[in-house]
């Protein structure tokens, strides 16, 4: 059985995005388009997928660290793209190639694979769909119905191919290798772009008797790329119905489910309750029974069985356990770890912390870098004075520590279990297990002068 890898071409800057960020960068949902054309590509093709890269590359490969990429230098076109990738792909071993755009965030695995089931073993393939309004893509020409080529449209004449084709390329395709590496010296520049193009492989096939199939897909426009503001937002409405419509049918409970933005990254466990407007991205995963409420910004966070994340709230790179509270008006940053039960109030911040089981903090206070332990209860206004302008330090609270409002500890410091530091105090030296800790100026009361 043939062995198939993939390319996607994000090579491009898309000028018309207005951006000086790589087009296959712009955020659909929290999330770069080409995570989703990755993430569904390797889903069928395992690691054998390579990127092609070039305008702002190393922005790109920093997006993903663990990709395979290929280089393109200057952006000649797609088809002098894929011709930078082929020898990859043959060295590694493959017999075909799969090609696709990564600007197109809709592609979904259902209409890859039937795209792929429809190719079978044609010598090379591509997907075509019907528009309304075909706009700036390739057109597809026929003639009785016969395929005879793809034109872009700059170089579309319809005076020379009768009525103008609704039918367009839809930029997906797949290529036996040999036919590939035969085709591609062929192609010219010798169009209105001055750019070597994969469509004109199209033709060039069909004159060496290639088998040529133009898979049709209906009008599904999830196949069509995004290349300006007003098509990224079309297409993230899209994906946000499409996203909440599936955790609705799978016993999510969305409350103003037209407020609700979910990447489909996210995992939500039937039973979760989510409450628009909020915003949930990255590799989240929501237990069953956790509420997120309204106002709420959550990111690659992990929000345990019945925990509660009260509104305003902002969580990124979190652990939530099981019954814990969030807010509202709290702040969890990377690191911030939260055991059973406890508690993060309002104007809360917490970095690099974790918070024991049952343990409090619930008016504003900063925990940075803190291990706080089971049952200790933090007062309002603390603060962990955690850098010194040079270096980070960690404190640590021990188990059933109260730690009086207003209190500065001042790291490395750390307070014993069941040991109680005074309101006010600013503590600089290790407070031992059971004892009580002031460290504060003592009161003096002055009689004022009468005027």
């Amino acid at each position: 059985m043939p062995k198939s890898a993939a390319v996607i071409l994000a090579a491009g800057r898309g000028t018309r995005m207005h951006s000086d960020r790589p087009k296959v960068l712009q955020r659909v949902l929290g999330e770069p388009m080409l995570a989703y054309v990755r993430k569904v590509l390797r889903s069928v093709f395992d690691d054998a997928v390579w990127m092609v890269v070039g305008h702002q590359a190393q922005m790109v490969q920093a997006a993903f660290p663990e990709g395979r990429f290929v280089f393109q230098a200057e952006q000649l076109g797609t088809g002098h793209a894929l011709s930078q990738a082929l020898p990859a792909v043959i060295a590694a071993g493959y017999d075909r190639v799969f090609v696709v755009n990564g600007d197109v965030p809709l592609l979904s695995e259902d209409i890859l694979r039937n795209f792929l089931a429809k190719a079978g073993n044609a010598d090379l393939a591509f997907a075509a769909i019907e528009l309304d309004d075909p706009g700036a893509y390739g057109r597809v020409v026929r003639e009785n119905g016969q395929l005879r080529a793809i034109v872009e449209k700059k170089d579309y004449d319809a005076a020379r191919y009768g009525v103008e084709s609704h039918e367009v390329n839809a930029g997906m395709y797949i290529f036996s290798l040999p036919v590939a590496q035969r085709l591609l010296p062929r192609l010219t520049n010798e169009n209105k772009s001055g750019e070597y193009y994969i469509t004109d492989m199209i033709a060039l096939g069909l004159e060496e008797n290639c088998t040529v199939r133009g898979v049709e897909c209906g009008r599904d426009d999830a196949l069509l790329g995004v290349n300006t503001p007003g098509e990224l937002a079309r297409v993230e409405e899209l994906l946000r119905a499409r996203t909440v419509g599936r955790l609705l049918e799978s016993g999510v409970i969305i409350h103003a489910p037209e407020s609700v933005r979910v990447s489909p990254l996210v995992d939500v466990e039937p039973g979760a309750e989510l409450s628009g407007p909020c915003e949930i991205s990255g590799h989240t995963l929501i237990e069953r029974e956790a509420q997120v409420s309204s106002h709420c910004v959550v990111r690659d966070c992990v929000i345990g069985v019945g925990a509660e994340i009260r509104s305003f709230s902002h969580l990124e790179g979190a652990r939530v356990g099981t019954g814990a509270l969030v807010g509202p008006f709290a702040r969890l940053r990377p690191g911030a770890a939260l055991e059973t039960a406890s508690h993060v109030g309002n104007f809360v911040e917490v970095k690099n912390a974790l918070l024991g089981k049952g343990a409090k903090a619930n008016h504003l206070t900063y925990l940075g870098d803190a291990s706080v332990g089971a049952g200790a209860n933090i007062g309002a206004g603390t603060i962990t004075c955690n850098y010194d302008g040079h270096h980070k330090y960690k404190t640590i609270i021990g188990e059933r520590a109260f730690i009086g409002s207003n209190t500065a500890l001042v790291a490395p410091v750390s307070v014993g279990n069941n040991a109680f530091v005074g309101a006010g105090s600013v503590i600089t030296r290790d407070v031992p297990e059971g004892e009580l800790a002031v460290a504060r100026g003592k009161q003096k009361n002055i009689v004022r002068k009468k005027k």
